[in-house]
């Protein structure tokens, strides 16, 4: 024979062959254990999880979190069934352990939310990016009207960071031929970019 619980109407009757488990020092006498509580928590689970999950969902803003909390509400209710004195209050227990679960999410998000405020650095905008995009372009294009040992000479100096000895020995010319590269590929570049 199989147990029922009228927990929804408030009616605690249990009926059948549900033995009390063992209880720990100091606990009272549960009502169900075993198999009969796990068929009774998956009957509240059927008839109240739509709107557990519908209110943890108002409180904390995500369905899916929302999910999560009343998931958790329903294992720890799961777990300290054997505790339970009266089958009519699993409901209003799931509902408190709802809430409970729900601040607890929330406060742990405005924690997140606070040092994730303090760490954030400054990201230039969409248009600062787009700027940079159409300078850094414009650069590249100046560059590539250069003839080839100016550009060289400008590429190793301030992109390679190179010393005019370190350009001259790279590029096999003296350091004089540098510094005249150097000084021409600037002035074309002042006149192309402005």
């Amino acid at each position: 024979m199989t147990m029922a619980v009228g927990v929804f109407a408030g009616d605690a009757r249990v009926v059948a062959d549900a033995q009390p488990r063992a209880a720990t020092p100091g606990a009272t006498a549960p009502g169900l254990t075993g198999q009969a509580a796990d068929e009774a928590l998956t009957a509240v689970y059927r008839s109240h999880y739509a709107v557990l999950v519908r209110t943890a969902a108002m409180l904390v803003g995500d369905v899916a979190t929302a999910e999560d909390v009343v998931q958790e509400s329903f294992i720890a209710m799961h777990r300290s069934w054997w505790r339970l004195r009266d089958p009519s209050r699993v409901v209003p227990y799931l509902r408190r352990s709802v809430i409970n679960n729900s601040r607890s999410v929330l406060r742990r998000r405005a924690v997140a939310d606070r040092h994730l405020r303090t760490r954030a650095p400054d990201l230039p905008s969409a248009e600062e990016s787009a700027l940079v995009g159409v300078q850094r372009s414009s650069i590249l294009e100046a560059l590539s009207a250069l003839p080839s040992r100016q550009r060289e000479v400008v590429i190793l100096r301030y992109y390679a960071d190179l010393s005019e000895a370190e350009i001259a020995d790279a590029l096999g010319i003296s350091k004089g031929a540098v510094k005249s590269h150097t000084a021409r590929a600037k002035g074309s570049l002042r006149t192309v970019l402005g």
